[in-house]
């Protein structure tokens, strides 16, 4: 992708975020029985106070805390060469206003850094829950060519808590220790289980438990046994045909 298009689907991101922030500021129109007015938004180019000395790649995601910060999951690898060097840590944080919190992530010893960062939650207890999508069949520039099978976990400060699934280790859709490129993983506070999108790579819904990485359970498409089917590089369809929709997912995503 072209530098100037990452930037645009950086900030358009930024821009999404800024809206809602201030959408949720804004008054509410109704009153008694009366229908709620149509919204409206504007962007608050000010938002958020990125510090001077970094520069934000593509932004993959964005997850809201319990105090209503904003967390940021970024691309370093899509900064131009030219502001490599100038990248802000994986992981932002910003209040409502727009200041600057923390950051932290990126590949350390003890766990495996996704290739291509691609989504980021944030559960009940206020843990972080990262999940990345490489296709080892890549050709974007500065990506390797690694299978993200991983999920990982973290405090809000950046601590590592546990990693579910081993980067290059996927074994198709009946693996039950790996993931293959998943695309999202969400808490279900009642039983502490961990739902991931499981993905870009399979074509399931794969089930955890939140602390210990146990597997729990998986399912595809209406219930049926996921297949294993070739999704890298990455085929999307150019239009969606009539009539019952296909037995087996093809991109599982959020």
């Amino acid at each position: 992708m072209h530098s100037t298009a990452r930037r645009l689907f950086s900030q358009l991101a930024v821009a999404a975020a800024t809206s809602l922030a201030i959408a949720g500021c804004a008054p509410s129109t109704e009153t008694g029985g009366q229908a709620r007015g149509i919204p409206t938004f504007r962007t608050d180019p000010g938002w958020p106070n990125v510090p001077a000395q970094w520069r934000l790649g593509e932004v993959s995601s964005i997850a809201i805390d319990a105090d209503d910060n904003a967390w940021f999951l970024h691309r370093p690898y899509s900064l131009p060469d030219d502001e490599a060097d100038l990248s802000a840590p994986q992981v932002l944080g910003f209040d409502l206003n727009g200041n600057f919190i923390d950051a932290w992530g990126g590949p350390s010893d003890g766990y495996e850094w996704p290739e291509r960062e691609h989504g980021l939650q944030i559960d009940h207890e206020g843990f972080f829950w990262i999940t990345g999508n490489n296709c080892p069949a890549t050709t974007e520039r500065g990506l390797g060519p690694v299978s993200d099978d991983q999920v990982l976990k973290f405090t809000a400060d950046g601590e590592f808590v546990m990693q579910i699934g081993r980067a290059n280790a996927s074994r198709g859709n009946a693996d039950t220790a790996n993931l293959n490129e998943p695309a999202d993983a969400v808490v279900h506070p009642p039983t502490n289980e961990v739902f991931i999108a499981d993905g870009y790579g399979n074509h399931r819904v794969a089930v955890f438990d939140a602390d210990t990485g146990a597997f729990k359970r998986l399912w595809g498409a209406f219930g049926n046994v996921p297949e294993d089917r070739a999704n890298c590089p990455r085929v999307f369809a150019e239009s969606v045909p009539a009539g019952p929709g296909p037995p087996q997912f093809s991109i599982v995503h959020a």
